[in-house]
This record gives C-alpha cells, sequence and structure tokens, in this order.
C-alpha cells in the first residue's frame, strides 16, 4: 500500500512554497505558478504510476521530457488555497510517451487542468537540464518590485542587472549571470515559452516587463531565495528613487572586490555598463 501523499516532502514543499509566495504578495487570485521535477522513485512511494486517473492534452511537444514526472500547480488556482486543499489545486503529472499530452497521475480533483504556462515551464525545464542537470524546480511569480521597476527603469538587460547589483551587496553574489529581460508577449503562449526557454541557458532570472518573473534552480530554496534577493534589490531601488534618487551606491571596484573575495565570475561586460 502506498503512503499517504499529503506526507510526501513534494507536496509539503509546494504547500509552503505556494504560501509563502501568496502571503509575499506576489501571487494574488491565481497569479503566477510553479513546477517541480521528480525522480520516479519519489513518486512511486506514494502513487502507483499504472493508475493514470485522465490524459490531458498539451499544446507543445514534450518528447524530450516523456516519462518524467512533475509536479505542477493548477490553471486558475489560487495559491492562498493550496494549503487547504493540495488534492484540488495541485497535480503530479507524467509527460506522456506522445510527448504531445500528461498523464495525471494525482490531484486537479475538481476536473482542474495543469497551469496553462505549462509550455513555458516544461520548455525551460529542457533549457536549463541542459546546461544544469541538477535544476528541477521553476516558479513563476508577479514579484511587485521587480514589476515596477519595469515601468520605471531601462528594460537593458546589463544596465537593469547591474542596477541590482548595486542595490544590495549580496546580489553580484547570488545571481552573478546577471537577470535577461523579455519584450512583452502574450503570456500562456508558445512565443513566451520559447523566449523564456532561451534566456534561461544564460540566467536563471528572466524578467517579463509589466507582468512578472521566471525563476529556475536545483530545489525550492534555492529558487525562491533568488527571486527574493532580487526582489529586495528592486525594493531598495523605489524606495531610493522615491527618496530622491541615488547619491552613491557600490562602485565597480566594489563590485568586482566582492566578486573576487566570494569567488564568484560577473557575467562579462556587466561591470563596465
Amino acid at each position: 500500500m502506498n503512503k499517504n501523499i499529503l506526507d510526501a516532502p513534494f507536496i509539503k514543499e509546494m504547500i509552503e512554497v505556494t504560501t509563502n509566495l501568496y502571503n509575499h504578495g506576489w501571487d494574488e487570485r491565481n497569479g503566477g505558478n510553479v513546477s517541480y521535477l521528480l525522480d520516479k522513485s519519489e513518486v512511486i512511494d506514494y502513487l502507483d504510476p499504472t493508475k493514470i486517473v485522465r490524459n490531458i492534452p498539451i499544446p507543445f511537444d514534450g518528447e524530450d521530457l516523456k516519462g518524467r514526472y512533475f509536479v505542477v500547480t493548477g490553471s486558475g488556482k489560487y495559491f492562498k488555497n493550496v494549503q487547504n486543499d493540495p488534492a484540488c489545486n495541485l497535480g503530479v503529472i507524467r509527460v506522456a510517451e506522445d510527448g504531445q499530452s500528461v498523464d495525471l497521475l494525482w490531484g486537479y480533483t475538481d476536473g482542474g487542468v495543469p497551469t496553462s504556462e505549462l509550455p513555458s515551464h516544461l520548455m525551460t525545464h529542457i533549457s536549463r537540464l541542459s546546461v544544469d542537470p541538477t535544476n528541477r524546480i521553476v516558479m513563476h511569480c508577479h514579484a511587485t518590485h521587480l514589476l515596477a521597476m519595469t515601468f520605471s527603469h531601462e528594460l537593458d538587460e546589463k544596465k537593469f542587472t547591474k542596477t541590482l547589483w548595486q542595490m544590495c551587496t549580496e546580489c553580484l553574489v547570488v545571481f552573478p549571470e546577471g537577470v535577461s529581460i523579455l519584450p512583452w508577449l502574450i503570456p500562456g503562449s508558445i512565443e513566451i515559452g520559447k523566449a523564456t526557454a532561451e534566456k534561461m541557458k544564460t540566467t536563471r532570472l528572466v524578467i517579463w516587463p509589466q507582468h512578472g518573473v521566471y525563476g529556475a534552480g536545483r530545489n525550492m530554496d534555492e529558487v525562491y531565495g533568488l527571486i527574493e534577493t532580487a526582489e529586495k534589490a528592486a525594493q531598495v531601488y523605489t524606495y531610493v528613487m522615491a527618496q530622491g534618487g541615488i547619491k552613491q551606491t557600490l562602485s565597480v571596484e566594489n563590485l568586482q572586490r566582492l566578486a573576487d573575495a566570494f569567488g564568484v565570475i560577473p557575467r562579462a561586460g556587466y561591470l563596465n555598463e
């Protein structure tokens, strides 16, 4: 007999992170989505992989991920409700052999489906796995101050990154590769999925102007902390600009000293912008 899936560490992690994202104000209503790549060995203690609840078509060729397992937030689901009813708001899926659909193994008990951003998530997982096979998390949220910065700051990746680095000393250490920025694109589209996945080959943070941010990494703590750090820097930037603008900041020389001290390599050319 399988163990109770509500006791599974990956379900508990999803409950915790969606609750924190909601409480931070980064995932209002049904805004935001999270996907977590699972090993089969993690799943089989809690679910019988031969028992498929239903098959769900997806608008994307996921052949590169066929047979892979994920727990994913549902389409139209409010993050505030996940902790009270995880079985309705989350789903454990497996990319089917045809690559054009997913097998639902658990969840979405009201007949729901995975997030409409599933193609973007799957494309990003493919992209990140090609760079780092240990990457398992993709997280999208509407981090308030990063979103605000896309209205007030020049949308140049180098300049945007350097501003974030200069707002909080830890930023260069946490994301030395910088952040990427897309043009405004329709959410849930294949176009935005492809563009995000391409950027994810070089950065773990991708800004969607006037919308939010995508983060990726090895585990929940890493990705949540990555977004949290960039968001804190954007919050400081917001306060600084409201207080009359930048009078002094971290110099390029000090940023380089910081990188040397922590053994990180800033993205080439970004300190010169």
